[in-house]
């Protein structure tokens, strides 16, 4: 039709309008044609590369919703001098010591298990934050052994905010797990331990109360397997690089399925912070240690009774070893069981039950999994011969967790409350009084006051102490009234005031025999 409209036109002015309209229209379709293939191609390439691309990444949403409620803040008052170094002040960490001298961590993993067990004396109070998880409705939850570790009580804090007190079912130092119980419901929400290690690459999500921001949510994948970091014979970590901090400890993380695959237990950071570098046991290590500490409190382990090395390639080729693999033995117990059978110092364990012995982690985590009284075959290079020689397992030596005794919490009268400085608390940061505990049937509960709470004023008075609390109570009753204002900073860093009934005042007498008696 343009072309016709061109040619046909009779009168030369008008012949020439329509060529020029002609070209223009020309012109327009060619640029509409092209525009139009453009479009399609770009359409086109769109597809191909969306076809090649990751697009499809997951939604952690559904999973979070699912797995989330079952996990828990655990909070444990401690003694001050139950740390030496505790001075209230980070040390600055090191490449060596990465975790800082007053981290939990420190003393998870660079002082010996002599150190860690020796039971503090009873001193000034403080708290350490935590993560845990349920592993069943009637409230059995794991956290990790260094969270508990010098506690004198023990606090969970479920998603709603709702506190519980809790128990220690029993602890195992050696994998750095703990059992806690916690009391008066049937029907928490609870998670399942994987039965399998995840592959490196797999997804896991971290979830946790990391400097005391419970609920918290951290995506990633499996780093390595198999890694050990030297904390003791038993480390066998995950290595992940979801995002865990300080009080992730103990906290869950999560494969796709909604199982827990590992416990958060440490980070790699000369920071301080997350680097991208965590460490979580495997869910595989977890579930015969939780099945030990419900059942006795205690894991009792199978003992060689010697110390061992892993062999490097230059004592593999000292050793006349083809490759570096088996256990040197350093050192025999007089009376172990290795000792017993005939082994010695220079002695290389090659096999277990005809099963090769790859390292002195891999031996280690052979015999533990076998009883006390377990007789075993054990290939033995000896002197360049190859031995095999019968051994009946002794006992590894344990200790049951015990917490030190607790000095009297200070109470103010009427409230409900069990509080703390808020420098003596990690995370709660330096100004105010911290709520350590809440009496679930008390005014503070049901005024919404909830443990990890900052008090910074007090009958329009700032507060440090709860002593400062303690006189600002005491003033409201003298003057008359029912209630006393505090001004409360939530742990979602809001601020409020809240009007908390006070006691009526009780007869001096009374009073000053009822404050003898508590002193007992």
């Amino acid at each position: 039709m343009l072309w016709a409209a061109f040619l046909f036109e009779p009168n030369g002015s008008r012949f020439i309008f329509s060529a020029r309209r002609g070209l223009r229209l020309v012109a327009l379709s060619l640029l509409v044609g092209c525009a139009g293939l453009t479009a399609e191609g770009q359409s086109a390439r769109a597809a191909q590369v969306s076809a090649q691309s990751p697009t499809n990444l997951p939604s952690f949403a559904d999973l979070v919703a699912k797995v989330k409620p079952a996990v828990i803040a655990v909070t444990v008052k401690i003694e001050s001098d139950a740390r030496s170094n505790d001075t209230g002040e980070s040390e600055a960490p090191s490449q060596s010591e990465p975790f800082g001298g007053n981290s939990p961590l420190h003393h998870y993993f660079f002082e010996g298990p002599e150190q860690r067990q020796t039971q503090p004396q009873p001193g000034p109070q403080m708290m350490a934050l935590g993560s845990g998880f349920f592993i069943s409705s009637d409230g059995y939850a794991v956290t990790n052994d260094h969270v508990v570790q010098n506690g004198v009580s023990f606090m969970i804090a479920t998603e709603d905010g709702t506190t519980y007190p809790a128990k220690v079912v029993g602890a195992d130092l050696r994998t750095d797990l703990a059992l806690l119980k916690v009391d008066g419901r049937t029907d928490f929400p609870y998670v399942k331990l994987a039965d399998h290690e995840p592959r490196i690459g797999d997804w896991v999500i971290a979830v946790g109360n990391p400097y005391g921001l419970g609920g918290t949510v951290t995506a990633g994948i499996v780093s390595a397997r198999g890694r050990h970091i030297d904390t003791d014979t038993y480390d066998d970590f995950l290595q992940i690089d979801a995002p865990i901090n300080k009080g992730n400890s103990g906290g869950p993380s999560f494969g796709l399925d909604g199982d827990v695959v590992g416990v958060n237990t440490a980070i790699f950071s000369p920071s301080g912070g997350s680097v991208g570098i965590g460490f979580a046991i495997p869910a595989t290590t977890v579930a015969p240690v939780v099945r030990a500490l419900k059942e006795k409190g205690v894991v009792t382990r199978g003992a060689l009774g010697v110390q061992i090395q892993t062999i490097t390639p230059d004592m593999a080729d000292a050793l006349g070893l083809k490759r570096e693999q088996g256990a040197l033995i350093a050192q025999t117990q007089a009376d172990g069981a290795a000792a017993k059978s005939g082994m010695v110092p220079g002695d290389v364990i090659v096999t277990v039950d005809d099963r090769p012995v790859k390292s002195g982690a891999d031996l280690a985590a052979m015999i533990s999994a076998l009883p006390p009284g377990a007789t075993v075959k054990v290939g033995v290079l000896h002197d360049g011969s190859d031995r095999t020689i019968s051994v009946t397992l002794g006992e590894l030596p344990n200790t049951p967790f015990k917490a030190p005794a607790a000095s009297a919490p200070k109470e103010p009268p009427g409230l409900g409350l069990a509080l703390a400085p808020a420098a003596n608390v990690q995370g709660a940061g330096n100004e105010g009084v911290v709520i350590t505990e809440v009496d679930p049937n008390g005014a503070a509960a049901q005024k919404g006051l909830v443990a990890g709470d900052v008090i910074t004023e007090a009958g329009n008075a700032p507060v440090s102490t709860p002593d400062d609390i303690h006189k600002a109570v005491r003033t409201a009753q003298e003057g008359g009234k029912r209630d006393v204002l505090l001004r409360v900073k939530k742990q979602d860093n809001r601020t409020q005031f809240v009007a908390l009934p006070i006691a009526a005042e009780k007869s001096t007498l009374w009073g000053r025999i009822e404050s003898w008696i508590h002193s007992l």
